[in-house]
Order: C-alpha cells, then sequence, then structure tokens
C-alpha cells in the first residue's frame, strides 16, 4: 500500500459521513483515494465532473472505511 496520510482520510471520512465536509473536503478525500490507487481514474473523472455525486461519494466512503480497519488492524498487530 501507497503512503498515506490515513489520520486526515480518516477525518475527512467523517466529515463527509456526516455531512459536513465542504466541496474541497470531499475532492482531497478522493484525490487521496486515487493518489493510493483505492479508486480508478474514471471514478475519479466521474467525481470531477460531478462533485455533488452522491453514488460516487458514497461508493468511496465504503472503500475508505475498508482502507481505514485494515490499517488500524495492522497497528493493531504490531504490537
Amino acid at each position: 500500500m501507497k503512503n498515506i496520510d490515513y489520520n486526515r482520510l480518516l477525518e475527512l471520512k467523517n466529515r463527509i459521513t456526516h455531512n459536513v465536509a465542504s466541496k474541497i473536503e470531499k475532492k482531497e478525500y478522493m484525490q487521496l483515494l486515487f493518489r493510493n490507487g483505492n479508486i480508478s481514474k474514471s471514478q475519479y473523472d466521474n467525481f470531477l465532473k460531478d462533485q455533488n455525486s452522491d453514488d460516487v461519494v458514497n461508493a468511496a466512503l465504503t472503500i475508505g472505511g475498508v482502507m481505514l480497519a485494515t490499517w488500524l488492524l495492522s497497528k493493531l498487530l504490531e504490537k
């Protein structure tokens, strides 16, 4: 897995989930997932075309949730 700021990803995911994220924050969240290779270019492009697309953002929230859960488990297993 590529280097990603999981703390920032978690913060953005929580803001999006609670409907308090700005468009800039949603874009940052999607950029993090795209740069890390967790969403495809077409998913990212679809988001950029319509940044209010609930379907694309909801799918990304699921992907981000799985990534964060995996990261947290790996941190627990390191100890």
